[in-house]
């Protein structure tokens, strides 16, 4: 018999760590070839862990809600196959190096989950915190020394999630948190990272609604990008009238002939490919003082989930899609993100977003750029609005159809001009959209 160490696999550049949700298999199990063993959560997909291997499991390292790093062993198999070496610390295992180069959040991310010995993790006793309820405690205002007086209820009476939890809902109230002695940090640092001075208290007939795990990582990651990145945002109005009058005119033979439903949102993703391709420089990531531009084109689609979050999956290589094959990637991502049935490579490698804020009736957004990319590009809703309309024979007032693009852009390495004449082109290409376009 041998031992083979089940690890977490790389999940794409920016992701450098996932939650345990549930372990599918126990100890002592059988486990044939591809089957599940563990359910994992990062900040952007759920999913699960199949065994690479036939065998049985002999030993779980992590337990359900801790904080796993990418390239960490999770668990050992026993098969009949050739031995790999053990680590008898799996913690301590070396985070994967992405073949890409990571961004700094992500380099941060995994630094942060590597070692059960740092210092950054560990309290000065010695007494283990894992990530995840340090955040916690960071955020509700927790001391180290009161984080030390919790009693945990894990393994090695290891705090958990729960635990801390608990120990806020006891009713643990603003006048209780233990003071920080530290000089003041600037107004422009506490407002960004400290929770507000006083704790809101219910009154009587208020309801509580815990935050779902999904929304409370959507909402550090919205948080994290304001931090992280210069928000600026440029607006440009389009004339999308034959964009509509082209779409009424072909979507039954589209349909009949593709078996697909075209919206608009392929017509507007092609454009974006486009006016990318012209812009290379909105395509970009950044490193610390290092710009990674990056070769293709993969745009990430936000789409509404039953719960009400958003998921981002991502049409790989989008410049290289015609309209028909963009028409069955946008409805493909969006049909199996309404029904939970992503993997974790649809939500991986965007370099540029588009989000639809006029499906839900607003006529333009500020959206919050997605890292590590510079851009994300907000859809306003097509109204019929009162125009002049150019001719030969002179100046006329008619209806028209039109819509509001809402660019935002990373001002560290996207200036004014930039980030304006982008929004421009792909207004261009939508203007001049031929009514007589075949598909």
């Amino acid at each position: 018999m041998s031992k083979f160490e089940l690890k977490l696999p790389k999940m794409g550049e920016s992701v450098a760590e996932a939650t345990i949700t549930s372990w599918l298999k126990e100890v002592g199990d059988t486990i044939e070839m591809d089957e599940a063993i563990v359910e994992i959560a990062t900040d952007k997909v759920d999913s699960e862990v199949p065994s690479e291997v036939e065998g049985v499991l002999v030993e779980r390292f992590f337990e359900v809600d801790e904080v796993v790093g990418v390239g960490q062993v999770i668990a050992v198999i026993e098969t009949n196959g050739e031995s790999q070496e053990v680590t008898d610390e799996p913690e301590a295992a070396a985070i994967e190096v992405p073949e890409e180069l990571p961004t700094v959040s992500s380099v941060k991310s995994a630094m942060d989950s590597v070692s059960t010995n740092s210092a950054d993790i560990s309290s000065p006793s010695g007494k283990f915190f894992s990530p995840l309820v340090k955040n916690i405690a960071k955020t509700e205002g927790i001391s180290i020394d009161e984080l030390e007086s919790i009693k945990g209820t894990g393994k090695g009476e290891r705090v958990t999630k729960n635990d801390i939890l608990d120990y806020i809902k006891r009713g643990r109230k603003a006048s209780e948190k233990v003071q920080d002695t530290k000089s003041p940090e600037p107004v422009s640092e506490k407002v960004a990272n400290a929770p507000s001075v006083e704790a809101i208290q219910p009154a009587l007939n208020d309801e509580i609604i815990e935050m779902s795990r999904m929304g409370k990582l959507i909402s550090k990651h919205m948080v994290d990008s304001l931090r992280t990145s210069a928000h600026v945002q440029s607006f440009v109005e389009v004339d999308v009238t034959n964009v509509v009058r082209w779409r009424e005119k072909v979507k039954d033979e589209f349909l009949k002939r593709e078996g697909e439903k075209i919206t608009f949102t392929p017509i507007f993703m092609e454009a974006v490919a486009k006016a990318i391709r012209d812009f290379p420089m909105m395509n970009i990531s950044v490193d610390g003082d290092r710009i990674l531009k990056h070769k293709d084109i993969n745009l990430g689609m936000a789409a509404a989930l039953a719960d009400g979050n958003l998921i981002v999956p991502v049409i790989k290589r989008a410049d290289q899609l015609n309209l028909v094959g963009m028409t069955k990637a946008v409805n493909d991502l969006a049909q199996r993100s309404r029904a939970g049935k992503l993997n974790p490579d649809d939500v991986q490698g965007g370099t540029f977003t588009v989000t639809n804020v006029g499906s839900f009736g607003s006529i333009m957004g500020t959206p919050i750029i997605n890292q590590p990319q510079v851009g994300i590009l907000a859809l306003g809703s097509i109204r019929k609005i009162p125009a002049v309309i150019e001719t030969p024979e002179g100046d006329l007032i008619g209806i028209r159809h039109k819509m509001i693009l809402s660019h935002s852009y990373d001002h560290r390495v996207v200036n004014g001009a930039l980030g304006s004449m982008f929004a421009k082109r792909i207004a261009d290409y939508l203007e001049a959209w031929d009514v007589n376009t075949t598909f």
